[in-house]
């Protein structure tokens, strides 16, 4: 995939978020679990959150909190990557959203990373880098849900 500049990068990736962020608030709303449906919209909200900083990033002023960061490894337990892609359908359950929301997760840690090898400006580089651990926190706490769920139902 290739971009004129960075600015159609950024609008790209802003675009991403914005998809990201009304999928978890749909699953949120559809969601009859209490603390399932919360950390829905606490994704959608992250998403949103990622979106602002790339929208500063274009703008030209990467915020102090995004300077601050700190960056840690974030564990891969790489469950989403033996699943087949899935599409959102009305009337999914509890365990095809959650397989849905991984390979989201996984596809967008990846996008992100392929685009962190390329970043040359220290700030997009850091920016990437923020996205990236957000993303794999994402798909960690998903693929840490999905393996309790399976675990409940005896797989």
């Amino acid at each position: 995939m290739g971009f004129n500049d960075l600015n159609d990068l950024i609008d790209f990736a802003m675009e991403k978020e914005q998809e990201a962020s009304d999928f978890y608030a749909t699953a949120a709303r559809r969601e009859d679990m209490a603390g399932s449906r919360q950390m829905f919209e606490e994704f959608a909200e992250e998403e949103l959150k990622h979106k602002k900083m790339l929208d500063d990033l274009k703008q030209g002023s990467v915020s102090g909190s995004v300077k601050d960061y700190k960056l840690k490894w974030i564990i891969d337990i790489k469950r989403s990557d033996y699943l087949v892609d899935a599409e959102y359908h009305e009337g999914m359950n509890y365990r095809e959203i959650l397989h849905l929301a991984m390979k989201r997760e996984e596809k967008a840690l990846k996008f992100y990373n392929d685009l962190l090898a390329s970043a040359e400006d220290p700030d997009a580089r850091k920016l990437l880098q923020i996205l990236c651990q957000e993303e794999a926190k994402h798909k960690l706490a998903l693929e840490t849900m999905y393996d309790d769920f399976m675990a409940e139902l005896g797989d």
